[in-house]
């Protein structure tokens, strides 16, 4: 089961840093594309830091980053991170306005970070858009910006423009394009390395779980039971939802089974103890929830086109 969104071509993110920007807010925007690559084994997206003035620019807590000068090399690409934190409002001058809104023409998105939206409202890039920013200043900026449509969410995500709420939200956006660019079951996997959406209050009445959350849980659910796959009945009375409706859910969200899923979580798992171990194939089987080697085998060939055994041995 092959992700057939997965492009060959990489996807270029232009990050702009302000004195004092958030490195947790950096981290958080950044390590999702680079475990995709990792898990891609291919560059899907590359990544440079940007500054107007170049040189040093330092963190709140003194992480310094080397950026290239922004008026020098007037980089286009496919996503511009706008990432100010503290101090953000001695940034919005006519020169960073003017800069920002040349710059539209040259990404295909921007992106504002933590308080990255107030500089782009103050461009005048948000005028009749959705837009959020990180929480402290949501009563500010929405008296500031009246003609922005300030809303309380975490994220908010469209084809040209996302926004989020801070550092902590940030990895949330972050998979929302890798969502969009190769789908949501490889966002999940990327997802996974980071424990994000690992688990949920399953107390909760359904009704009350995104399906973003409810996906999540479930594909969370499955790879804490590779070695001991339940079957989607029992996956379902887990998450407390009728076993038809998670069909159903996962067919309009991933457009697969979740048998076709867990599958797929579980083959991920023996090709990492392929490239990352010793064990035999036999013991590969069995700790990826095969009881027979040669069922695994024929699953792995049919999923990677070739056998655990050739796999290695091209390593």
């Amino acid at each position: 089961m092959q992700n057939s969104k997965i492009s060959l071509v990489s996807k270029k993110i232009a990050v702009i840093l302000f004195e004092h920007f958030s490195n947790h807010c950096l981290a958080n925007a950044v390590e999702p594309f680079r475990a995709a690559n990792t898990i891609a084994r291919r560059p899907l997206y590359d990544w440079s830091f940007w500054s107007f003035s170049g040189g040093t620019i330092t963190s709140s807590s003194g992480l310094p980053v080397e950026t290239g000068a922004w008026f020098e090399a007037r980089p286009g690409g496919d996503f511009l991170f706008i990432m100010p934190s503290y101090g953000f409002e001695d940034y919005t001058t006519s020169s960073a306005g003017r800069a920002l809104r040349a710059a539209r023409g040259r990404f295909k998105t921007l992106v504002g970070l933590d308080t990255g939206a107030w500089l782009l409202a103050d461009a005048g890039l948000l005028e009749r858009r959705k837009a959020t920013i990180h929480w402290d200043e949501f009563v500010r900026f929405a008296e500031r910006f009246p003609d922005v449509e300030t809303r309380e969410d975490r994220v908010v995500l469209e084809a040209d423009l996302a926004t989020c709420g801070g550092a902590s939200t940030a990895i949330e956006l972050a998979l929302g394009l890798i969502k969009q660019d190769h789908g949501a079951l490889f966002a999940s996997e990327v997802a996974a390395l980071f424990m994000h959406g690992d688990k949920c209050d399953l107390q909760d009445p359904y009704k009350r779980m995104s399906l973003d959350v409810l996906v999540g849980s479930a594909t969370a659910l499955m790879r804490r039971t590779i070695e001991t796959p339940l079957s989607i009945g029992e996956l379902a009375a887990r998450l407390k939802i009728d076993q038809r409706e998670l069909e159903s859910i996962f067919q309009r969200e991933l457009q697969l089974t979740p048998r076709a899923v867990y599958k797929s979580i579980r083959l991920r798992e023996a090709r990492r103890l392929v490239e990352l171990t010793n064990l035999s194939v036999a013991e590969i089987s069995g700790r990826c929830g095969y009881q027979d080697a040669s069922a695994m085998t024929r699953a792995y060939r049919a999923e990677f086109g070739q056998t655990p055994r050739s796999h290695r041995h091209a390593i």
